[in-house]
């Protein structure tokens, strides 16, 4: 690494030596400075284009050319006739100025060179071509060498430091607007122009009336060519599997069609070597574009997520067998209407393994909290659990806009999914044995949504917007412990000589089940069903050209059902349904089901804002008023709870200038639970994690400040954004947790103590020619009230994270990205204390030699210090492609992954209550070879 850095520094070095600045002012006619104006540099030896620049709010432009050598010069600006110019450099730098005309058609100057980056209003449009180097392959590889973008962690876009909001190709939604699926599957030969559409609105009609700044799509516009023609590519691959008995293989087809009038885009992917597009988290949360009306409103309800939670990443899988197919369609047979369409199927089957060592950690105890003298804190626990998953999940979608004239605009979607997911694992426990466990789940839903935009005139706009899902989720949970019945005793009695229990049986006995057997086969049977309708109107009163009024009327309801039943199976095939000895938090025994829970919830809300302009700043101060109504039903009971609220919230921007802004925010949210954790009866997660609800569960009221700062400056390409984010948090559902053994009860309850969350973040770059540095930063603390063994405590966490990157971006030569990722992680529970460090040094080359040949490998070290315990592990992946020329249409490829045959990754963490560390084994060297073929 230290090799490395030498070497690029030199290059730097090398590059800033050979190279003189030429700068100077651009005005008009009449001597004023001109802002955004375009400069760029030609070589008249290599008709190649050298330098370019943007002018600033003073109208400076700077060029770095070579020494000794003869540029063709061009200044353009919108409106101005083109100015030309050939300079001749020695070894000092020049000072020159610009003077453009008006313009006149028949004299224009005809402009050789694209600018790499020009800005029309609040579009940002970069020229693709200019940041190539013929190294790509997918749109991802080209968002990552543009100025100000970066595609995260989660494989998501992200602009100035906003993540992108929807993504279209051609002005058409991409899979409504996903932008994973672009990234890696629409190829970077098809891309033309990436324009950033800066404060996007969808609805043209509110653009004017909305604070749209925190919104950012991205449009791919087409090369010539592109259009009216399939294009795209196929990949077939093979190779060979550490295990003689297995044979790799891909199979990835992506055709793509547009016209003007429709397109079609076909993704496929098999593969059994881990390569996906889109996994099964990104599937579960495939929103389909939608967002509810009260999003804005105050009020968060959580209808629950009964599915698999717990599916694994790939990354963490010794296996992984996929298969995808998707489909998406746009037509418009008018003007006025657009149809448009996806349909999502994904299969998929993984293998995992893992090795973990749980340490339970006392907590320091709250003077003012009473004490269970008798409780005590789980034994040390070693676990080796081996799984299985096999997930089946369809999405599909079909939507329709309307859009007679400018006043009138009309929207529906209606989106379905199903799922068919089912999970096994062996678990060894070196406290409770051996386990067997199955979770199944067969989802299904149906979200439709309704819009209508309406402008009566130029002061008076209508929005209706309508939304309505329906959910039906049905998990099934299997637990097989191993169980002694001949030692179904406590072991307190010194006197007694029979062995003591095992882990799980006094749990057992609790929960009712006969411990009389050589087995516990514990089952639970779970239905939820969800029924929503978010229902918003708004009216905008323009006032006039700096300010307007908006009124807000809007209402929610949601009906929740549930049922569940807990069952024991016994030896002899017979069925057991258990009474529970457990109690609630107010001493009543519970039961081991829960039979036709409704929860009824209700929201009628009015909203009132008023946004105005004055110089640099907008505000905009707002308040809503509710009624909410809450109504639980259950074991003959009702419970009730009625209440007004009023929510104040508050947004003010100052727009310094075009590319630079300040942002604050503040808002009040209600947020209210969903039915499992109201239901009194127990809910098994699984063997180890019990819960029962609490019918008097009341709603979370929070405190959110956000202020957020972000600059983009095309003169010196300098791209800064910065934010904090504050919440506080009143009354918030929090678990009572009580252990036998290590088999954790978990009951609800509003807590008295307020917890707290911040967070500081920010991230600078900057480009100095070919060169692109970069630092980001993060800083998080939460305050988080806990309570273990009827103990309340105070966890404080505290994460600081840095990430230096410095990156080139030659077109003859190869490049370099070094990154460096530094964290510390503290955790303070009283008299105990945990800190984690974190080193992990990234090298990534890219070479495009020869017109023909792409080297590219990726290194990555991490290593984890936990109190002078280092863990450490490596990752080496590395591509070789062939292809004749650039417009080949067959490239050959050999892809490895893996290299160093790794077989686990090693990880350590601090919990609540717990220290753990965990051995995650992953797959194995995969090498493969690929054969594509370009349309």
């Amino acid at each position: 690494m230290r090799k490395l850095l030498v070497l690029l520094c030199c290059v730097v070095a090398s590059y800033s030596f050979a190279q003189i600045k030429m700068q100077g002012i651009v005005k008009d006619s009449i001597g004023n400075p001109l802002e955004l104006a375009n400069v760029i540099a030609i070589n008249q030896q290599t008709s190649a284009l050298e330098s370019y620049a943007i002018t600033n709010d003073k109208g400076k432009y700077v060029l770095a050319l070579g020494k000794n050598a003869t540029y063709k010069i061009q200044v353009s600006y919108i409106g101005l006739k083109t100015f030309e110019e050939v300079v001749s450099t020695k070894e000092a730098n020049i000072l020159k100025d610009f003077k453009l005309l008006t313009d006149n058609a028949l004299d224009a100057v005809e402009l050789t060179y694209e600018m790499p980056v020009t800005i029309k209003g609040d579009t940002l449009i970069y020229n693709a071509d200019s940041f190539k180097n013929g190294s790509e392959r997918k749109l991802e590889d080209v968002l990552e060498k543009l100025p100000g973008v970066e595609i995260n962690e989660d494989g998501q876009i992200e602009v100035e430091g906003k993540t992108v909001s929807k993504l279209m190709v051609n002005g058409k939604d991409f899979f409504d607007g996903d932008t994973k699926l672009a990234t890696k599957n629409i190829p970077s030969n098809a891309v033309d122009k990436v324009q950033v559409l800066r404060n996007y609105s969808e609805v043209g009609q509110l653009r004017s009336v909305t604070n749209n700044q925190d919104n950012v799509a991205i449009n791919i516009k087409l090369k010539e060519g592109k259009e009216n023609f399939w294009f795209g590519d196929i990949t077939a691959g093979a190779g060979a599997a550490p295990s003689p008995n297995d044979e790799l293989y891909l199979v990835q087809p992506k055709l793509f069609y547009y016209s003007p009038k429709y397109s079609i885009n076909i993704i496929g992917d098999m593969n059994n070597i881990g390569e996906v597009a889109l996994t099964n988290r990104d599937l579960r949360g495939f929103g389909g574009g939608f967002r509810l009306p009260s999003r804005t409103s105050g009020t968060s309800i959580n209808l629950g997520d009964n599915g698999l939670g717990g599916l694994t990443n790939i990354q963490n899988a010794q296996e992984v067998i996929t298969k995808l197919a998707t489909a998406n369609f746009s037509y418009s047979p008018n003007k006025a209407l657009d149809l448009s369409g996806f349909l999502i199927y994904n299969s998929s089957r993984l293998r995992t393994r893992e090795e973990s060592f749980i340490d339970y950690i006392e907590v320091e105890d709250d003077p003012s909290t009473p004490i269970d003298e008798s409780a005590s804190l789980p034994p040390d626990e070693s676990t080796v659990q081996s799984g299985r998953e096999a997930s089946n999940q369809a999405i599909a979608k079909l939507s329709a806009s309307y859009k007679p004239n400018v006043n009138n605009q009309l929207d529906y979607d209606i989106l379905a999914r199903i799922s068919d997911d089912e999970e096994r694992q062996d678990l060894f426990s070196s406290v409770v044995g051996s386990t067997d466990q199955v979770d199944q789940v067969n989802p299904y839903s149906i979200n439709q949504n309704l819009n209508y935009y309406y402008t009566l005139n130029e002061d008076n706009i209508f929005a209706l917007e309508v939304q309505h899902l329906l959910k039906d989720e049905d998990p099934f949970y299997n637990a097989l412990l191993v169980n002694d019945p001949t030692n179904n005793d406590n072991g307190n009695d010194p006197n007694d000589m029979l062995p003591d229990e095992d882990a799980f049986d006094e749990t057992a006995e609790n929960l009712g089940f006969n411990r009389d057997q050589f087995n516990y086969n514990i089952n639970q049977e779970r239905r939820v069903k969800s029924n929503q309708l978010d229902v918003k109107l708004d009216y905008y009163n323009i006032l006039n050209s700096k300010s307007n009024i908006n009124l807000t009327l809007g209402t929610i309801f949601s009906n929740q059902k549930f049922n569940s039943n807990l069952f024991q199976f016994l030896d002899d095939d017979t069925r057991l349904d258990p009474t529970p000895i457990l109690t609630d938090l107010d001493g009543n025994l519970l039961s081991a089901e829960n039979e036709d829970v409704e929860y009824r919830f209700s929201d009628v809300y009015l909203g009132v804002h008023y946004r105005f302009k004055t110089g640099k700043f907008i505000f905009t101060p707002g308040v809503s008023f509710h009624a909410y109504s809450n109504q639980n039903t259950q074991a003959n009971n009702t419970f009730k709870d009625n209440f007004f609220d009023v929510l104040p919230d508050f947004e003010m921007r100052i727009q310094f200038k075009k590319s630079e802004a300040l942002q604050l925010n503040y808002n009040m949210t209600n947020t209210f639970t969903d039915v499992t954790n109201i239901a009194e009866g127990l809910v098994l997660n699984n063997f180890n994690s019990i819960q029962f609800g609490n019918p008097e569960l009341q709603n979370a009221l929070s405190h959110n400040f956000r202020l957020f700062y972000s600059s983009f400056n095309l003169f010196n390409y300098t791209n800064v954004f910065a934010g904090v984010n504050y919440s506080i948090n009143e009354d918030q559902i929090r678990s009572l947790t009580n252990f036998e053994s290590v088999i954790r009860t978990s009951s609800f309850f509003n807590s008295q103590f307020a917890d707290e969350n911040a967070t500081v973040f920010g991230r600078v770059e900057r480009t100095f020619g070919k060169i692109r540095a970069r630092l980001g930063a993060n800083f998080s603390y939460s305050k988080l009230n806990q309570f273990v063994q009827g103990r309340q405590s105070l966890n404080e966490s505290f994460t600081q994270s840095y990430s230096p990157e410095i990156r080139t971006n030659f077109r003859e030569a190869p490049n370099v990205r070094l990154r460096y990722r530094y964290t510390v992680n503290d955790n303070d529970q009283g008299s105990n204390s945990t800190k984690f460090i974190t080193h992990a040094p990234s090298v990534r080359f890219d070479a495009y030699v020869w017109d023909a040949l792409t080297f590219i490998t990726d290194f990555t070290f991490t290593e984890q210090n936990n109190d002078g315990n280092k863990e450490s592990f490596k990752t080496w992946d590395a591509s070789l492609r062939y292809r004749k020329n650039r417009d080949a249409k067959w490239e050959y490829s050999l892809i490895a992954s893996n290299l160093l045959d790794i077989d686990s990754n090693i990880s350590n963490g601090a919990g609540n209550i717990s220290v753990f560390s965990s051995e995650t084994f992953i797959q194995a060297r995969f090498v493969t070879f690929r054969l594509t073929y370009t349309l």
